[in-house]
């Protein structure tokens, strides 16, 4: 398999970047002119969200031998994961859950839930037969049973030139992004961590939920995108939920109430930042500047470095195959909060926001909330033209880091409803889990489901 997987690492690694971005510019004049036209708009709110898992070891094997379960990681069998519906993700030990799209009312909400619900459900008998579970979690710090984190995530083998992850699951865009034409090594960048990597294969230990929002008008995004970014912030700060590191990853000899003090409380934001950053020339993972129109956010993905061009095939019968160069490339422009574009057939074309900032939350009940939270937010921010807009992206941006590297008492800033700004904790959350309530109930929602 390494072989195959080597020369189709090696044919995308053959693929013409120039010509690759001149096809997505050209793509972007199309999108442009779908905007112009109204192809994105539509009558009605959309929600949906992306679910990440971690597999683990069930602890049956513990349980029939007499020991403690260890719960550590386990890699996925690709056949069970076709079995299940999920997605492939970056590791082995991945699964990934999309929802169908829904409605933003009572109705749709619940069927977003019953899904994931349905879906896992049935995901985790089928895991059962294997002694394997899939939990969801920000930043699983047990490996797999007899191994260390460290040999987990950087064990690779070259071949015939080609460096491939042995952990990583077979996408050839993942296995390219190590031998293009960035950095030969990926870093964590964390208090007292030392991991590099000469993969992106560490980028696996960290794990999201990423609700999308689809607005009517595709003109409105830019007001719906500058919400969502002074969003990430308080938003990120009640979720995190990842301080610790797989032990062996951190330097020799620190002292543990060194990793207490100096420790971040959502790690998952550095991890993603630091592996995929140290690879190119610019900040590949960044918190977004915020958009003046909807082409400006078609522009912004056109003008992004390109980290891995890809072999595009344009001969499907999609819509948004008429934009193919451009989709591929989005899949490497990596923001906190990005638009998307796409649809399979004209009539289904939508824009929407992704927020990505949300580590994974230990039970269903907690990722819905996130994602019906949000989705209220959008509504009611927007509806009522709220003042927190007026904050300056520079607070915006440190609420974020602020969040990620204290959590709660990171500091949040936000401007009230009636247009004063304030840092007391109570006050940030009353005003915005207000209009989260407001949002869902103009959605619909009785004012015991908001």
């Amino acid at each position: 398999m390494s072989e195959d997987l080597a020369s189709r690492v090696r044919t995308v690694l053959d693929v013409d970047a120039e010509e690759f971005q001149r096809a997505a510019e050209a793509d972007a004049d199309v999108v442009k002119s779908a905007l112009r036209d109204g192809v994105f708009d539509n009558h009605q709110s959309i929600v949906g969200l992306e679910y990440e898992f971690y597999a683990v070891d069930d602890g049956r094997w513990a349980d029939e031998a007499g020991a403690d379960p260890s719960y550590s990681l386990m890699r996925v069998p690709r056949r069970l994961l076709e079995l299940i519906g999920f997605e492939k993700e970056l590791g082995l030990h991945n699964a990934e859950m999309m929802t169908s799209p829904q409605p933003f009312n009572p109705h749709g909400l619940r069927a977003q839930e019953n899904e994931v619900l349905a879906r896992l459900s049935t995901a985790l008998d089928c895991t059962a037969a294997e002694g394997m579970r899939l939990v969801s979690d920000a930043l699983w710090t047990i490996p797999p049973a007899g191994e260390t984190a460290r040999g987990y995530l950087t064990d690779s083998v070259v071949d015939d030139g080609v460096a491939i992850a042995t952990n990583m699951s077979n996408a050839d865009r993942y296995h390219a992004m190590a031998n293009g034409r960035g950095a030969d090594s990926f870093t964590v960048e964390a208090p007292h961590v030392d991991l590099t990597a000469d993969t992106v294969m560490p980028e696996s230990l960290i794990t999201s939920i990423q609700p999308h929002y689809q607005m009517s008008h595709a003109a409105d995004l830019p007001d719906f995108f500058n919400y969502a970014v002074r969003l990430a912030g308080p938003l990120l700060a009640l979720g995190a939920n990842s301080p610790f590191f797989p032990p062996d990853i951190y330097e020799d000899g620190v002292d543990p109430e060194a990793v207490l003090a100096d420790g971040w409380d959502e790690n998952r934001v550095a991890v993603f930042e630091s592996v995929l950053n140290t690879a190119t020339d610019e900040d590949k993972v960044s918190f977004p500047r915020d958009l003046e129109s909807v082409e400006q956010a078609v522009d912004r993905v056109v003008e992004d470095e390109t980290f891995v061009p890809m072999p595009v095939d344009r001969s499907g019968d999609r819509f948004d195959d008429d934009f193919a160069t451009l989709r591929m490339k989005h899949g490497t422009y990596w923001r906190w909060v990005r638009p998307v574009f796409g649809g399979a057939s004209r009539s289904a074309a939508n824009a929407r926001i992704e927020f990505r900032p949300i580590p994974a939350q230990p039970t269903v009940g907690d990722s819905i909330a996130f994602q019906a939270a949000f989705a209220g937010l959008m509504k009611s921010l927007t509806r009522r033209e709220h003042p927190v807009v007026n904050q300056s992206w520079e607070a915006a941006r440190e609420n974020f880091y602020g969040a990620m590297r204290n959590g709660l008492d990171g500091g949040q800033r936000w401007i009230t409803n009636d247009g004063q700004e304030t840092t007391d904790l109570v006050a940030v959350y009353d005003d915005i889990l207000a209009h989260a309530a407001d949002g869902l109930k103009s959605a619909g929602c009785s004012a015991a489901e908001a």
